[in-house]
């Protein structure tokens, strides 16, 4: 008790603190069934948000290691973090760092407990019975005979013994036992996840009231929204069917901006807005049996936010994620709805990155391969495709993809796009472009949008291959084969690495351009700044000068007159 005493006064020293954390960690982890757990968990769960990374990451690998090695304390240590946990994000308004929360991705809970139960259920009231018959049995027997009284009271006492001992050691908990404290460790898991829903949605409904006038976007951040998003997803398949009608609610007013204000959604981020449809989708996968819900909504709101889409300021993993969920992995889509779809990706193309376009490249071939009809957008009639719907005419800036009309219009964004810088990209088109829209092709891209997104992204610029050396190996493939996805997947043996030294000379003068230009608008302002401070003292200067001009006549009319 006098070295935990110790320990927590060296730990508010700010000298002392790193050291103490780690004895604090380091004795919470290889002892968990110590007797002042309790006063240890609150140490490290005080500062599982803490601003020094040093000591967030002991405490928050601490609580991992408490998660996942579960045999050592048999769960308990498990039920109390978690619901330290929630009452820390309670008491912090869910102003915390994401770690805090993401401790709760490394949870693992047992889907097949419950018939782990019922199996044990089986044989416990047979083992009952049979001790009751042995007990009875070895009554009478020791009424018989006094001389096997006490070898067999020896017996008796010596298993229970050794049965209460192997239960200390084993730290193997009841079947029962367990899933209780799995229950109570997923509500209080659950608990944290909507409290966090919660108070975005009205965090952001209020300052979107209050600050109507300003268009600032995301002006105060929600750090907890992104890793309590991927644990729905996580552990949809074990949320409660009372709550899954107000989590697809919450999700819904997250990513459109809630029906009561339409500036909500200027409060979070693209990304975040993503992922709401993303999770939406995941829920739905899990429970689609059980759940009957219509999530037009979702699709309405993705084909919005994909044009808000900035590279380098948003995630482009969600992004691809969003894609692959939602348009490639979804069932049999209206043909309005995928023609508007194929129209806005390939829009969405000509304005984003290699690897944004890719992806977005294999959704819109996905898409174009699933619905024969939406190959009509291929062909170049004046007057717009030849299927044109209920809508005869096409409207770009239609919210609603159900109305926007593209199946009166054309795709010659494609044209555009086979003339792409990146080889990818401009064979992908190449390949779209060519696709025959009277047969029905049956086979489909055998690469998904992340996995486009991850190959082409600027992370990997060993992806990137030169255009004329892409186009030579393509003459040599056999007839019938996908150009784009080979390209995509098998790059050209052929193909000559690039000169990375000459690459890197090219963007050093690119970029030492760049940065002599801010240096003479720099130097332009600093000159400016001198020059007006140099005119202001020439100002100053004639202004005395023209004061202390009339003294000196009133002095030269007094001689005069002498």
């Amino acid at each position: 008790m006098a070295y935990l005493q110790k320990l927590a006064a060296l730990e508010k020293q700010s000298s002392f603190q790193h050291v103490a954390f780690r004895c604090i960690c380091t004795l919470l982890d290889a002892a968990p069934h110590f007797n002042y757990r309790e006063s240890l968990l609150g140490l490290v769960i005080r500062n599982i948000g803490s601003p020094d990374d040093v000591i967030r990451k002991l405490c928050c690998s601490t609580i991992k290691s408490l998660f996942t090695n579960e045999g050592k304390h048999g769960g308990e240590a498990t039920v109390e973090a978690v619901r330290l946990i929630a009452d820390h994000v309670k008491a912090h308004n869910c102003q915390l760092h994401p770690d805090s929360v993401e401790v709760f991705l490394s949870l693992s809970f047992d889907e097949d407990l419950g018939r782990a139960a019922r199996n044990d259920e089986k044989h416990k009231p047979q083992s009952k019975k049979s001790k009751k018959k042995k007990h009875y049995e070895e009554a009478c027997q020791l009424k018989e005979n006094d001389k096997k009284r006490s070898r067999q009271e020896l017996l008796t006492k010596t298993r229970e013994e050794v049965a209460a001992d192997y239960k200390a050691v084993a730290f193997t908990p009841d079947v029962m036992e367990r899933r209780g404290m799995q229950t109570e460790a997923l509500s209080a898991v659950f608990e944290t996840y909507f409290r966090i829903l919660k108070h975005t949605m009205h965090s952001s409904t209020s300052r979107s009231e209050a600050n109507a006038s300003l268009s600032t976007g995301a002006s105060e951040p929600h750090p907890l929204l992104a890793p309590c998003l991927k644990g729905l997803g996580k552990f949809s398949h074990l949320i409660d069917m009372d709550f899954m009608g107000d989590l697809i609610n919450y999700l819904k007013k997250l990513a459109s901006g809630g029906s009561d204000s339409g500036n909500t959604s200027k409060c979070l981020t693209v990304s975040e807005r993503f992922r709401c449809c993303v999770v939406a989708f995941k829920v739905m996968k899990s429970n689609l049996d059980a759940l009957n819900v219509d999530l037009q909504d979702f699709f309405v709101q993705l084909y919005n936010i994909i044009l808000e889409y900035r590279p380098g300021r948003d995630q482009g993993e969600v992004l691809a994620e969003a894609l692959k969920m939602m348009l490639c992995e979804d069932r049999q889509h209206d043909m309005q709805k995928a023609a508007a779809f194929v129209k806005r990706l390939a829009t969405f193309s000509l304005c984003s990155g290699s690897a944004e376009s890719v992806a977005a490249l294999v959704t819109l071939k996905h898409l174009l391969l699933k619905n024969v009809k939406c190959r009509n957008l291929l062909e170049n009639d004046a007057g717009g495709g030849s299927v044109s719907g209920s809508v005869a005419k096409y409207h770009p800036y239609a919210s609603d993809p159900n109305l926007s009309g593209a199946l009166a219009s054309v795709l010659w964004e494609l044209s555009l796009l086979t003339q792409h810088y990146h080889p990818a990209v401009s064979s992908m088109a190449s390949s779209i472009s060519s696709m025959n829209t009277a047969t029905n092709q049956v086979y489909l891209s055998t690469i998904s949008p992340q996995k486009a997104f991850t190959d082409f992204s600027l992370e990997r610029p060993e992806s990137f291959k030169p255009p004329s050396e892409i186009k030579k190996s393509n003459n040599k493939r056999k007839r019938g084969s996908d150009p784009s996805v080979s390209a995509v997947i098998e790059p050209s043996a052929d193909t000559t690495s690039i000169d990375e030294d000459d690459v890197r000379k090219k963007f050093s003068a690119h970029f030492m351009i760049l940065r002599d230009i801010k240096k003479n608008q720099r130097l332009r302002t600093e000159l400016d700044d001198t020059t007006s401070s140099i005119q202001l003292y020439e100002e100053y200067n004639q202004q005395k000068k023209k004061a202390k001009k009339p003294k000196t006549k009133k002095s030269k009319s007094l001689l005069t007159v002498k």
